[in-house]
């Protein structure tokens, strides 16, 4: 299997503008922004693994189901030749028709169309790319992760995050071995070889990925991350609110795509960012609910210090306390045996 193909195992989940747009659209479990490459390079995956070409297909096109098996068998072998492999949704059009030139101009439209790509029409009149968005100055890299689990959050400033291994970020950096798994572990899973397909699994797992299911019962390849919220320092769980900072950060967090800037790591490996959901910076929102403290040692942002000023003068969550214990300081006399 090519390395082109690793970039793309499956579908990605991108920023959402909306509460509506954070879940999953379309046949492919993916937001309609992003639903063409992607949902087309995990659609070219699971043709590999299965022989099988995509449910729905057939009300787009004239052609046989033979016929379209044979479009994916040229499709996939283009791909892997692809270096650079299509990254958006034109060039991924202009990949299409380029290797399905030969045949049916209706049957290719109709392709493009299944997969929510500009047509040759409009690919002939040329369109207009929108500039990337500015990120905030410091930040090293962007993440934007798959739908969060609740049990991923570990308390009110740390959340493990998994990362669509077809994402810019991550395209590239899949270990063979890992991809090798993946593909593995599909056709173990389909043959109902379940003891084969966990062995894989743990392969994956060990490898800091992990196949995830999306809304549709699909397979997704993910990157394990861990997520350190830069600037603020939560209580412990066994801290006063501890528990209830952590079940504030579940109730913002859960089931919903979050949009991560990374501005380096910390000595326990954590990725240290800010993050974003729904248009909500979390940081922000945890500070005024009064559920964590500033923490000013590592971050001097003023707005920080404000939302915390804040919820002091408010006397609300943490703050209704008299002389709350920084959770810093506890962690200290922990470590002094205290």
């Amino acid at each position: 299997m090519g390395n082109s193909l690793i970039r793309f195992l499956c579908g990605i989940c991108s920023k959402p503008t909306s509460t509506n747009d954070s879940q999953f659209l379309g046949p492919h479990g993916v937001t309609a922004a992003t639903v063409g490459v992607s949902a087309l390079a995990q659609d070219l995956l699971h043709f590999d693994a299965t022989s099988q070409v995509p449910d729905g297909l057939t009300q787009h096109v004239v052609s046989s189901k033979k016929a379209q098996a044979n479009w994916y068998k040229k499709l996939l072998e283009a791909w892997r030749e692809a270096n650079p492999p299509p990254r958006t949704p034109e060039e991924a059009a202009r990949f299409v028709v380029q290797t399905l030139k030969r045949h049916h101009k209706a049957d290719v439209e109709g392709l493009l169309a299944f997969y929510g790509l500009p047509s040759s029409q409009t690919l002939a009149q040329g369109s207009v790319i929108p500039p990337p968005s500015s990120r905030p100055e410091g930040v090293k890299y962007e993440l934007q992760t798959l739908p969060v689990d609740a049990k991923a959050v570990a308390d009110g400033d740390t959340i493990t995050v998994y990362v669509d291994a077809a994402s810019p970020q991550e395209s590239g950096k899949v270990p063979l071995e890992v991809h090798e798994a993946a593909i593995e572990r599909a056709k173990a899973r389909a043959v109902r070889n379940y003891q084969k397909a966990d062995a894989l699994q743990k392969i994956i797992v060990n490898a800091g990925y992990r196949v995830l299911s999306n809304s549709n019962g699909e397979d997704i390849l993910a990157r394990k991350y861990r997520i350190r919220l830069r600037g603020i320092d939560a209580p412990e769980s066994s801290m006063p609110y501890g528990k209830e900072a952590k079940e504030e950060l579940v109730r913002l967090v859960q089931g919903k795509c979050l949009k991560v800037y990374v501005f380096g790591d910390d000595r326990y490996g954590r990725s240290v960012g800010d993050i974003h959901c729904n248009g909500v910076f979390v940081q922000e929102h945890m500070l005024k609910k009064g559920l964590a403290w500033h923490y000013l040692a590592y971050d001097q942002r003023h707005e920080l210090a404000a939302w915390e000023k804040e919820a002091r003068a408010a006397g609300v969550g943490l703050w209704a306390s008299k002389n709350p214990e920084k959770p810093w300081e506890w962690r200290k006399d922990r470590r002094n045996g205290a």
